[in-house]
């Protein structure tokens, strides 16, 4: 049995959709930090999330008001292998090992999605008031859907991604021990300006 490191695999995943994937083009994969984080065990709430680590526009800082105080919002800085990060990527386990293999695709592509176009670590926004989905998330989601199986057409041999098929006790069963990369969410600093 060899260890499974599955954010080791999550990354080669991503990178291999950015580079078979004409929507998701425009990502750098270096300059995503993936992750886990432990999640609930129940039903219903988030399987992954994404963290920009810039402003809109790409923005390091912004200048904003709390009730009478200006103050400046700072991102934090985040290095991985001499590389400063734009976007950490979690996915919350065991939940997102839970879904079935569509399920975890669709989940990786929705966050994924989330990268503005100029990948300049900002998110991509829509026209209205739920700017990160768009109207409908439903909507969202299904487009999501859509670029999955595109993507699947693509790969001669799904064996790359056999570390997605199956549940938590399966992988542990077949792999013995599961390893990945943790790191305590990204804080704003906020100062006065």
């Amino acid at each position: 049995m060899t260890t499974l490191n599955l954010t080791g695999e999550l990354e080669r995943l991503i990178y291999d959709i950015t580079l078979r994937s004409p929507e998701l083009h425009h990502i750098i994969p270096e300059k995503l930090l993936v992750c886990v984080s432990t999640g609930r065990t129940s039903r219903g709430g988030s399987l992954a999330k994404i963290h920009p680590l810039r402003f809109a526009g790409g923005e390091k800082s912004v200048r904003s008001r709390r009730g009478r105080r200006s103050v400046l919002c700072t991102m934090p800085s985040i290095t991985h292998r001499g590389e400063e990060m734009l976007y950490v990527i979690y996915f919350l386990i065991p939940r997102f090992l839970e879904l079935s293999f569509r399920e975890k695709m669709i989940t990786i592509f929705h966050e994924l999605y989330h990268i503005s176009p100029a990948c300049d670590g900002d998110i991509r926004r829509f026209p209205g008031r739920n700017y990160a989905h768009g109207s409908s998330t439903k909507a969202y989601n299904l487009l999501m859907g859509q670029l999955v199986d595109r993507y699947l057409e693509t790969i001669p041999d799904r064996s790359a991604l056999e570390f997605l098929e199956g549940n938590l006790a399966s992988l542990r069963s077949r792999h013995g021990a599961i390893v990945a990369r943790r790191l305590q969410a990204p804080r704003i600093s906020i100062t006065p300006a």
